[in-house]
Formats: structure tokens, C-alpha cells, sequence
């Protein structure tokens, strides 16, 4: 019997609890497969555009319980298909890893896999999640509010990165609430080292987390594989992730599913590399590597070098193209409130010495806040549009 596909929106703390969760649990014990639509019209008709409902399910021999949207910051839009069995190996393996079942916070929007996961795991914990009204935005006192309601035993909440940082730079109740929860899981964008070493000085429990709607959600915890997840890195370094939390394809694209589950295992888009205590480093995107004058620069390593430098917040390094060096280094940067603005000079000189003048970056913008996606990943689509103009204007 072909297995039915639902559609739901799941905006609302009431749409949630009434109707997603329902859905959920019956999607997990074998009832229809579940796709969560966001309230935001452009945004809507952008997932069912990957999510196609009005064609059948394949893959219903796989027990199917989400159909995930997913584009990573770029790209065209597809859909995961996601087993309830390989949710089920995820959502275990993450209580495994943080020390047993709990009670979650969600403060992620619910139809992401980082929200969905956060529901899946109270239901398969058989606890009530706590729901954070986003359809406002996010805001701190809410949060601390919210945690505050959380009954006693274990409690974990998911963040990402600008969450985060909202909460350390109120301080306050916010921050001390949530230093008393058991785990704060952080992923959906890189945690600078800056942001982690502010979290751990306030006492917050961070828990950095690798993975992505592929893997149903972080696969690997504060640098190590889950149970049963095996990574390996070819020698390039891409990272390809094996075992239970695998997807199944893509909804409707044997092609692109072709061309990332290899072997059964899933080859990603990133590059890392091991540590010297043996967890994984993840350097950036394969496709990201800038090439400039023959030399290879990897974005990451100048926003991890740019997280050092005096009156520099946030970065998002890119390259553009550039007649006589090939590309070009470009940053784009959020200013500290409390330092002076960056200029390119002061920038230039700091990465220069960290990484070599090849890497420092050879024109600037510094803007309020960097363009991020609803998630909190930063928009890279945004950032290059920014580079462009401004690889325009660098001369040689």
C-alpha cells in the first residue's frame, strides 16, 4: 500500500502541539509522512516546490515518516526523505551521547530538521517539549522565561550561533537560566572559538554539533561520531558519513541522490580534517576554496583568523574573480560595539600575520549585522552579491 504524504504548517506553539506533534508520533509508529510548511509564503511555495504533494511517496518500503526541504545556503531547493528508522537511530544516539533522556526547549523553527529532532526526541523520550513562540523573531527574555517553565531532570535546548551570542550580550536572567540546563546543542552555522569561550565562561554548557538534514539533523558532537556513525575523509578531505541516520534520497531526484549516497555512504559538500586529539575539524565547503595568485585559501581559515581581530564581531570570507591574481580574498564584517571599526589596513596586517599575506583579505565591507537564512545560516548568496561589487573596485 502506498504510504500517504501530509502536508502541515507549523508556525504557531498551537500548531505545533495540536497538529505537528500528532503527526509526528504517528509518522514514527508507521502512519503518513509528515512535511512541515512554513507560515512565510515565498518561503512556503519555495519547499513545496521540493516537496511535490500532489505526487505518490516513493521509497514507502523505507517507512518514510518527514520529507525535509533542504538547500544548505545555496543551491536549488530539493526535499530529504528521512526513515523513521533513521530518525529513531538519531534521536537515540543523541541522548546516548549527552548522558540520557530529557526534557527539550524548542527555539528553533519546526520546520527545519534541527527543530523537527528537537520534537522527535521529547516524543521518543515520552516528555513534553516546551515551545518558544518565533513568529515574532526570536527574543532573549522569552527564552529565559520559557526555560524557567522546564520541570526538574535532565533539559536540553538547540541553538544556533546568533541565538547564542543574543543571549551572552544580555546577560542576565537569560544567561543564567541557561547555564542551568544540562546542554545547550549548537550547530546550523559555524560556532566561532570567541563565541564557545564566552559560553563556557558564563558557565553555559555548549555542545557544538556537526550534521545536516542528510544525517537527520548533527552527527557528530563536540568532534566525535554518534554510535554508529562513521566518518571518514578522503584525501582531499571531504568528509563522507556513514550508518543508521542516513536519508534516503531525494524526493523525486534519483539524480542528485545518485550523486551523493555512494556505497551507502553520504559524500558531503564539506571539507575537515582530524585534530590532534582525534576529533573532526570541519574546514569549510569543497567548492569554497579560493584560489588567489596559485595559492589555495580556505574561507574558514580567515574568518577563524578574523575572530581575533581587534573590532571584529562576525566575518564571512568569499572569493571573487579577478583578472590578474584569479580571485580575490573578500570579508565581509560585523564591527564591535565597544572597539573601533575595523579598516582594511588593520584587517590586512592581522590576517597577514596569522596566515600569510595571501590570505589577507583585499577588500571590506563592514555592515550592522551579516545576511543570514531563517536558520541562522549565513546567506553566502547575500555575501557574494556584497564581494562582487566590491572585487570590482580592487586594483592589483
Amino acid at each position: 500500500m502506498q504510504k500517504r504524504l501530509i502536508t502541515l504548517t507549523a508556525a504557531s506553539p498551537d500548531e505545533v502541539e495540536g497538529t505537528l506533534l500528532p503527526a509526528l508520533t504517528a509518522a514514527l509508529n508507521g502512519g503518513p509522512a509528515v512535511a512541515a510548511l512554513p507560515s512565510d509564503r515565498a518561503e512556503r511555495d519555495r519547499a513545496l516546490t521540493a516537496i511535490r504533494p500532489d505526487q505518490r511517496l516513493e521509497h514507502s518500503d523505507e517507512e518514510i515518516a518527514l520529507v525535509v526541504p533542504t538547500s544548505g545556503s545555496t543551491g536549488e531547493p530539493k526535499a530529504a526523505l528521512l526513515s523513521a528508522r533513521a530518525l529513531r537511530a538519531s534521536a537515540t544516539a543523541t541522548h546516548d551521547f549527552l548522558g540520557g533522556p530529557g526534557q527539550w526547549l524548542l527555539a528553533l523553527p519546526a520546520t527545519h530538521i534541527a527543530g523537527l529532532q528537537v520534537l522527535i526526541r521529547a516524543t521518543l523520550a515520552g516528555t513534553s517539549p516546551v515551545l518558544l513562540d518565533l513568529r515574532e523573531g526570536f527574543h532573549v527574555s522569552h527564552l529565559a522565561e520559557s526555560l524557567a517553565t522546564m520541570r526538574s531532570g535532565r533539559r536540553y535546548v538547540s541553538l544556533v550561533p546568533t541565538q547564542l551570542r543574543r543571549v551572552l550580550d544580555a546577560g542576565g536572567p537569560a544567561t543564567e537560566a541557561l547555564s542551568e540546563v544540562d546542554a545547550v546543542l549548537l550547530g546550523g552555522a559555524a560556532a566561532p572559538i570567541a563565541l564557545r569561550e564566552q559560553a563556557a565562561d558564563a558557565g553555559i554548557p555548549v555542545v557544538t554539533t556537526y550534521g545536516m538534514t542528510e544525517t537527520c539533523g548533527g552527527c557528530v558532537y563536540d568532534g566525535q561520531p554518534l554510535t554508529d556513525v562513521d566518518i571518514d575523509l578522503a584525501p582531499s578531505g571531504r568528509i563522507s558519513v556513514g550508518g543508521p541516520v542516513l536519508f534516503s534520497g531525494y524526493r523525486l531526484r534519483p539524480d542528485l541522490t545518485a550523486e551523493v549516497l555512494v556505497g551507502g555512504r553520504f559524500r558531503t559538500s564539506d571539507v575537515g580534517q582530524w585534530s590532534a586529539t582525534g576529533g573532526l575539524e570541519v574546514i569549510g565547503r569543497a567548492d569554497d576554496v579560493i584560489i588567489t595568485g596559485g595559492v589555495n585559501v580556505a574561507p574558514a581559515a580567515v574568518e577563524a583568523a578574523l575572530a581575533s581581530c581587534p573590532g571584529v564581531s562576525e566575518s564571512a570570507v568569499t572569493g571573487v574573480s579577478h583578472p590578474e591574481w584569479g580571485q580575490v580574498v573578500i570579508a565581509v564584517l560585523t564591527p564591535h560595539a565597544d572597539e573601533p571599526t575595523p579598516t582594511l589596513a588593520s584587517v590586512r596586517t592581522h590576517v597577514s600575520a596569522l596566515l600569510g599575506p595571501h590570505a589577507a583579505p583585499r577588500a571590506i565591507a563592514v555592515v550592522p549585522e551579516l545576511p543570514r537564512l531563517p536558520l541562522g545560516k549565513i546567506d553566502r548568496q547575500a555575501i557574494a552579491a556584497i564581494a562582487v561589487e566590491l572585487g570590482q573596485k580592487v586594483d592589483s
